[in-house]
């Protein structure tokens, strides 16, 4: 049953005209009230909520009709978030609602209303997993909202229409997920975008059947408008072009075997990332920040969010994908608090075993880069170490490269100190921008246009962001530039991204972790079409 408007829902006659009649009494003598604390009393929040206005009702008075429907009808649309329906039971409060028939009846859907309540607001402000359990490096520590601050903002709100729909997370990009999880929910319902192209391979000037295959399923996607064209014209490279570009593919107009792949992918899967995106929008932190730094790992990129608005963007390479995800980015957020100029690359502890060590036990000279330093801080000569007397754990010294223009870390590097000790940096491999999928770091994330970065994030606290940055560059020093107002900065993993062209742009789960979110997610009751193509 759906609540759209103010629909008016009877609680039992008796019970309403108990409650509209007669002379005031104490809330605490009445059988509501009684029978409300015992039932509340087993939540220590609820009971102090309830305590505190006197056990006055939130949803069973008929003053609580606005209430009580507005909340109904945010439940009637929480499949719109892949929330699991079950887990609020309308079907079932509905029921409840419409039989109480005593005093002690209306407590009892007083209490389960509040603890539909309360969990529907916690699950829509924080999501209903727990990402640490899913994932080694989904780190990402979630908000859980106060139950009393939600109870007691609810109880004061002027308007509950728009207080419900302000739990929900306030970016577009959670609206524009929801229509397109409503848009794709009915597509599959109707088939799907049809039958899949079987070519392997199809390029301009073609025509035949498998081109037809292309052109049906482009214009089932909304990349092309309806046509009986059987070629490969150039309206349909244009299709293929402003595909490839909203799925994070070299822009070049063929269809070939990675542009093909994702133009078979089917509607169900790219329902699933959609609905793993609602859930991975739930996880983050209500205030991102007027200013940020969003660094999106399927995307390889990092942005300068300023208002809602991106003012500065930049390519990036990620953590090396692996079978233990040692090597893989991890998702958190923190705050960039300063920039080291002239960055010395300290060697972590499991690289120089795992890498370096072995290197130097086969030729003392290799990676002559870097240097050998022991516990007090002083340069060895490395002809005087037999690297073969050690391993990885009983190795006693460290490697260090200084600045320079071939150090690892670049010129630059943007530090927000945290345990993973992943961080942005410059890098002096740039050639590995020119490829689409860049995972090759050991887990931080290198940055194209770190310069640039560099100007943006110091502007605000300087009149001259680039001769000040050039300054200490030029001393070839290693010199620390502190920051007034840390920056936030979010490392997300996001495969379903809306853009403002109105397609939804697709990223490829180059971690595997959408796929374990997704089957997580089935596991906690959200539902998904049994097919699409």
């Amino acid at each position: 049953m759906g609540y759209r408007g103010w629909r008016f829902l009877t609680i039992g006659a008796a019970v309403l005209a108990a409650q509209l009649s007669g002379a005031p009494v104490r809330a605490e003598d009445t059988a509501f009230a009684q029978a409300l604390a015992v039932a509340a009393g087993k939540d220590p929040a609820m009971a102090a909520f309830y305590r505190a206005r006197d056990y006055q009702p939130l949803w069973t008075d008929a003053a609580d009709a606005g209430r009580r429907a507005a909340f109904l009808e945010a439940l009637d649309h929480v499949t719109d978030q892949a929330l699991p329906a079950e887990r609020y039971d309308l079907a079932g409060l509905e029921t409840a609602l419409g039989s109480a028939a005593t005093e002690r009846d209306r407590a009892l859907v007083e209490v389960r209303m509040t603890e539909d309540f309360l969990r529907y607001a916690t699950d829509v402000q924080s999501g209903i997993l727990d990402p640490a359990k899913i994932e080694v490096n989904m780190v990402r520590k979630i908000q859980r909202p106060d139950q009393t601050a939600l109870l007691t903002s609810l109880a004061t709100a002027a308007d509950p229409v728009a207080y419900m729909r302000g739990l929900m997370p306030q970016e577009w990009q959670y609206a524009a997920l929801m229509r397109e999880k409503v848009k794709l929910t009915r597509l599959i319902d109707r088939g799907g975008w049809g039958p899949q192209v079987t070519a392997k391979a199809l390029l301009p000037g073609q025509s035949g059947p498998d081109v037809v295959s292309l052109r049906n399923r482009l214009i089932a996607m909304g990349y092309l408008a309806p046509t009986a064209s059987a070629s490969y014209d150039d309206a349909l490279t244009g299709a293929v072009m402003r595909f490839q570009a909203d799925h994070g593919l070299m822009v070049d107009g063929k269809a070939e075997k990675v542009t093909l792949g994702e133009v078979n992918v089917p509607a169900l899967e790219r329902l699933k990332a959609v609905d793993v995106a609602l859930e991975r929008w739930r996880w983050l932190p209500r205030d991102l920040g007027a200013r940020h730094v969003w660094v999106n790992l399927p995307d390889y990129s990092a942005e300068v969010i300023d208002d809602g608005k991106v003012t500065f963007r930049t390519p990036a390479i990620i953590g090396q994908a692996s079978a233990d995800g040692k090597k893989e980015t991890p998702e958190f957020s923190d705050r960039i608090r300063y920039l080291d100029v002239n960055p010395t690359w300290n060697v972590p502890r499991s690289i120089m075993s795992k890498e370096y060590l072995p290197a130097m036990q086969k030729d003392p000279t290799a990676d002559g880069q870097l240097q050998l330093v022991d516990t007090a801080g002083n340069v060895v000569d490395r002809s005087t170490v037999d690297f073969n007397q050690y391993t990885g754990d009983t190795f006693p010294y460290l490697l260090k490269q200084p600045p320079s223009d071939g150090n690892a870390l670049g010129l630059v590097k943007f530090m927000f100190p945290n345990r993973y000790n992943i961080y942005l940096h410059d890098t002096p491999t740039k050639w590995l921008f020119k490829n689409t999928v860049r995972a090759y770091s050991h887990g931080c994330v290198r940055l194209q246009k770190p310069f640039d970065l560099a100007y943006v994030i110091l502007a605000r606290q300087s009149t001259d962001p680039k001769q000040e940055f050039q300054s200490v560059l030029d001393t070839k020093k290693e010199t620390t530039i502190g920051l007034k107002t840390p920056v936030p900065v979010h490392l997300v993993y996001f495969t379903a991204v809306p853009s403002l062209t109105g397609h939804m742009q697709y990223r490829r789960d180059i971690y595997g972790r959408d796929a374990k979110v997704a089957v997580a997610l089935q596991q906690a009751g959200v539902a998904f079409p049994f097919k699409g193509n």
